[in-house]
This record gives C-alpha cells, structure tokens and sequence, in this order.
C-alpha cells in the first residue's frame, strides 16, 4: 500500500489528458505570432545567408511601401493551423515516453504501404543506447515485416519491395 492516494498510471493519465488538451483546439493567433520569429527548416542554413523566419520568407520589396504579402503568411499559418488539429493525439504515448527515460527517434521509422501509408512504426531508445544498436533493432524489425510479405518504405522514404 502507498501513502498516497493514487498511482503512477493516475498521474500519467492526467499528464496524458493535459497534454491532449493543449493540442485540441490551438489558438489560430497564437499560431501566427510563434510563426513570426521561427526558422523555416528547409532554408535555414546560414553558410550561404539564405536563413529566413517565416516573418522573413514572405517579405516582398515592391514600390507601394507594402513589403509584406500578408496573403502568404495568413496562407502558411492556416495551413499550419489545419496540421495541428489534425495531428494524431499520441499524449499517453508520449507522456509514458518520458515516464520511461526513453526519447523518440526522428531517424528510425518503418512505414507500411498498400498504395499508400497504412501504418507506421516510430521508435523511441534509451539516451544512452548506441546508434549501432539502434539501427540494428530497426533492421531486424524491418526484416522480420519484409519475411511477412508486407512492403514497407525506408526510412530515407524509398520504398521496398519485398521477396516473400
């Protein structure tokens, strides 16, 4: 018996539920304004000075004084807006991550196909565990789903046929 008066999985459910809720209904304006100041990562690198917010992307010089094409921005933003309403709810999946000491992987995924995406594997390692077992884990995975017959897509995004 504990001396308080509820458990893990209780304050990992509430955790879960809070954190859904920040996603739920995102406050359009607030959307814009952490926009502004924000790198656009397909242009950030600063080797060649070509970095750009997305404040700095839609700034267009022209002869009337008006250098901003608000259109875009708004265009952008609610583009923005629609990808986080529509966003899997994976709160519990993510609150039980941290939990657990364990950090998701943005290199390591298996994508099934059937014409098109019908499932995903995402992955999530301890800190300390090496690249080369990562990867080795992601393989074996991934070869285990290739001998069911299923095609997968690469985590470089090229998809694989099978052999079975």
């Amino acid at each position: 018996m504990t001396d308080r008066p509820y458990t893990d999985d209780d304050l990992r459910a509430e955790a879960a539920r809070q954190h859904a809720g920040l996603t739920e209904d995102p406050d359009f304006m607030g959307v814009g304004e952490a926009m502004e100041d924000a790198w656009v990562p397909s242009v950030e690198t600063t080797e060649d000075g070509s970095a750009r917010t997305w404040k700095q992307l839609f700034v267009v010089e022209d002869e009337t004084g008006d250098d901003e094409d608000d259109t875009a921005y708004a265009e952008a933003q609610e583009k923005i807006h629609a990808l986080i309403r529509s966003a899997a709810n994976v709160s519990t999946w993510a609150v039980s991550l941290g939990a657990d000491n364990l950090q998701p992987s943005t290199g390591h995924t298996i994508t099934l196909n059937a014409g098109r995406p019908i499932a995903r594997i995402h992955f999530a390692f301890e800190p300390g565990m090496p690249e080369e077992m990562r990867t080795l884990l992601v393989e074996g995975i991934g070869d285990a789903i290739n001998e069911a017959g299923v095609e997968r897509e690469q985590t470089d995004g090229e998809a694989q046929p099978t052999t079975a």
